[in-house]
């Protein structure tokens, strides 16, 4: 489909130049007190994974600020919450345990980047630390920091992410499950109508969080 595309690092680099100090100096093996600091007030991650043929998926993980343990400045766990046994993610760390994480902090423009490598881990003495309205996590993610850094804010500024004066009206797409009703719809008959599958959902959702 396109005609014109860069092929080589040197291509980028003749393009754009090099890094300056400052973006390469940041770069750390380990947490520190900064890293560990927004860690703990972070609500929200996203997780990046890909299997060995190299297809890619991104899941987001949230919980309250802080629900991501740090054992020490190289090891942290993600808990593993109820989802859609999907295990996208999950099954392509089996095949490469190489992980990409993205932290944010809602109103802070910087995030923080986080790579290394990740198995999945059932070490009950560290999942009891995870355990939220009595609820202890059956599996987590147990990442090996390889490297992590902060990033710049240019995509939040640019994006007017938190400026909810910015925001588009969300009332103006359907919900998720309006959109799933009609995608199965075309697939296989379902026995309820669109408004009982919304609210069905909506129970769910609320129902099954731990």
């Amino acid at each position: 489909m396109f005609k014109n595309v860069v092929t080589s690092e040197q291509e980028l680099r003749d393009m754009f130049g090099f890094p300056s100090e400052r973006a390469v100096l940041k770069e750390q093996a380990a947490l520190d007190d900064h890293g560990r600091a927004f860690i703990a007030r972070s609500p929200f991650l996203l997780l990046a994974t890909s299997n060995a043929a190299g297809q890619c998926d991104v899941s987001p993980k949230g919980d309250a600020p802080g629900f991501v343990l740090v054992v020490d400045p190289t090891h942290l766990v993600i808990p593993d919450r109820p989802g859609n046994r999907r295990f996208d993610g999950m099954r392509n760390l089996l095949e490469n345990p190489h992980v990409g994480l993205i932290f944010l902090v809602p109103g802070r423009e910087e995030t923080l980047r986080v790579n290394g490598r990740a198995c999945i881990m059932k070490d009950a003495e560290v999942l009891e630390r995870l355990t939220v309205m009595g609820k202890q996590p059956p599996l987590g993610i147990g990442v090996e920091i390889e490297e992590c850094y902060l990033h710049c804010a240019k995509a939040f500024k640019r994006s007017g992410l938190w400026q909810t004066e910015s925001w588009a009206d969300a009332c103006t797409l359907p919900s998720m499950a309006r959109v799933l009703y009609a995608q199965v719809s075309r697939v296989k008959p379902i026995d309820m109508t669109v408004e009982e599958y919304e609210k069905d959902s909506e129970k769910r959702l609320r129902e099954q969080l731990y």
